[in-house]
């Protein structure tokens, strides 16, 4: 499965690598992240599943990238059903006077986000250029009446600081764990004053569910090992088998 002994491993290599964790040595509030699932009832997500899951079986020896490609039509699908679960989520931060990043893999969902809010948000993705991305920052962390930062999670993820916001919020998911918790601390890092409530919105009874609970499984082996590299093609390959 990719991992076995990890204790002894862990026991073996604590003598001759040293790790410390930022949480262990700088004084940082607390960082809370919450899953919060849900239910999806999609007759065209049913469909749409069933499609791919019919195409997988009767060509399993296509490449990772071509069955992925076929994936995506289900993810983006379960990305436009969550917008207005996140939509609430993000409510429930403006009407707490809290600032709150929001993350996505995907286009259509941030700006619908940003089109939605766009008196109020900025947002971060691949196309703008180093000077436009900066000034986004710049908003978002000075500007009191800047509420929202929405970015993809690769364009967004590091590299810079948003420790104005007190939320970080996920509508969908990436393959790596570390993508995610990158993205977790650009709100928590040196300069947070409150705690970071990052929130996991899963539709439980999907394909996402899958990814959620295979990427939980592959931190847990980081953690355990006391590493931080893991490859992403061992995580997706590891959902497309359990999918199947």
């Amino acid at each position: 499965n990719g991992a076995s002994n990890l204790d002894e491993l862990r026991d073996r290599t604590k003598q001759k690598v040293l790790r410390r964790l930022k949480e262990e040595i700088l004084d940082l509030p607390d960082k809370i992240i919450t899953p919060i699932f849900l239910e999806l009832n999609s007759a065209e997500y049913r469909r749409e599943v069933g499609e791919y899951l019919d195409w997988a079986n009767e060509n399993k020896s296509e490449s990772l990238s071509i069955q992925l490609n076929k994936l995506m039509k289900v993810r983006q699908l379960i990305d436009k059903e969550k917008l207005k679960n996140t939509f609430d989520l993000i409510d429930q931060c403006l009407e707490q006077d809290k600032k709150v990043i929001v993350f996505t893999n995907f286009t259509e969902p941030l700006m619908g986000i940003w089109s939605k809010y766009k008196k109020i948000s900025v947002p971060l993705y691949g196309r703008m250029n180093q000077q436009q991305r900066q000034d986004s920052v710049d908003s978002f962390q000075n500007n009191p009446k800047i509420k929202i930062f929405v970015s993809n999670i690769k364009a967004g993820g590091v590299g810079i600081t948003l420790t104005s916001a007190e939320v970080v919020i996920f509508n969908d998911l990436s393959f790596v764990p570390s993508d995610m918790s990158q993205a977790e601390d650009r709100a928590f890092r040196i300069g947070q004053k409150k705690n970071v409530s990052c929130l996991y919105p899963i539709f439980d009874n999907t394909v996402e569910k899958v990814i959620y609970n295979m990427v939980q499984k592959k931190k847990r082996v980081i953690d355990t090992v006391m590493g931080d590299h893991i490859e992403e093609e061992d995580i997706m390959l590891s959902i497309l088998e359990e999918m199947q």
